[in-house]
């Protein structure tokens, strides 16, 4: 039977699902249009024209892991460390609040610098100063007991991308050290905990297929997080991917449709990533179907040694002081960018 997009777009909205090969012909399409058109419908169904804006402060790149792909792998010699101090990421948060921002991400390497004590005690003290304020935690593979503790600080939300859901590609990607098993055991930690969960994935990473995407979209469809952060990917010099080809744009914000479609409730990011890979990438994602953002509150000293892959925008419309700059962004793509806490919207996941 020929492949009709209109047909495929009509169904994966009605029933928020699809099967394989219409999937793959959607994600591939180049005829884009009616695939953002329908994406862009459905989020503001669920979410108007708000864009939510996180304050993002990236507060340490260290980290233990050697995936093969990230520029602040242990094994990468070359780049300066650094780490902010507990004073330090409070003037980041104090910064970020007066600026109006009422989601604070603090994102890091693994680093065993913060123990669970010293974690707890940041996210227990931004929630004491700032209690109309959520606090999301990008810090990676921890024990259950470690995500319990956070949350009983007053951590609201976390983000661990799975980066693919399947097994063989993930051991393309990572150490022998790591396995996906793991990574989904923390997954399904942090939602029975009751944190606000985000997952995701990366767009094409080396070796990955059309069905490694496939598996990628039904593990989502199980684990049903209310957050889901897609990215191209793109290459670090000092890293052993560091010749490979950056991801699809047009590929991503199919995806990020995709996923609207799939997800209607998500809270579904217009990442740095897009904006690294295109001067306009993050008004592309909104289009698509995105409705955050998360610009950057670490301090500028540090924002280029944040480098997970080369070129990353670090100054400009993506600092979170420069938040008009920004404003005007989100605008003329056609969207309001709201200071709102934008809790997730889960009622729609029955719509």
């Amino acid at each position: 039977m020929e492949f009709n997009i209109n047909n495929a777009i009509s169904e994966l909205r009605g029933t928020h699902s699809l099967d394989d090969s219409s999937l793959k012909n959607l994600i591939t399409s180049e005829d884009t249009s009616p695939l953002h058109e329908a994406a862009d419908i459905e989020r503001k169904r669920v979410y108007g024209d708000a864009v939510y804006i996180r304050g993002l402060i990236e507060f340490t790149n260290h980290c233990k892991n050697n995936c093969f792909y990230c520029g602040i792998r242990a094994g990468n010699a070359s780049l300066s460390r650094y780490r902010l101090t507990h004073e330090e990421i409070m003037d980041c948060c104090r910064e970020g609040y007066a600026l109006g921002f009422r989601t604070f991400v603090l994102q890091g390497g693994e680093d065993g610098y913060y123990t669970d004590k010293a974690l707890c005690d940041i996210v227990y003290d931004i929630k004491s100063l700032y209690s109309d304020c959520a606090v999301t935690l990008s810090v990676g593979e921890r024990s259950r007991e470690s995500y319990k503790k956070l949350f009983d600080a007053g951590a609201d939300r976390y983000l661990l991308r799975h980066e693919t859901a399947d097994p063989k590609h993930y051991a393309k990607l990572h150490p022998n050290s790591m396995s996906l098993e793991n990574r989904k055991r923390c997954l399904w930690d942090l939602k029975e905990i009751g944190y606000q969960v985000g997952s995701g994935f990366m767009v094409g990473s080396p070796y990955q297929t059309l069905d490694n995407l496939i598996s990628d979209l039904r593990f989502l469809q199980e684990l049903l997080p209310d957050m889901i952060g897609i990215g191209p990917f793109l290459p670090h010099s000092d890293t052993p991917f560091g010749d490979f080809e950056k991801g699809s744009l047009k590929m991503c914000l199919n995806l990020i449709s995709i996923l609207r479609l799939m997800f209607p409730y998500a809270l579904i990011p217009a990442t740095t990533a897009l904006g690294t890979i295109h001067p306009s990438g993050r008004e592309m994602g909104l289009k698509a179907g995105a409705n955050v953002v998360m610009p950057n509150l670490s301090p500028v000293k540090f924002r280029t040694l944040y480098e997970l892959y080369d070129n990353k925008i670090c100054t400009g419309d993506e600092s979170a002081q420069c938040r008009s700059c920004l404003e005007m962004r989100v605008s003329s793509a056609g969207y309001k960018l709201v200071t709102d806490i934008g809790n997730v919207r889960r009622d729609e996941l029955e719509k």
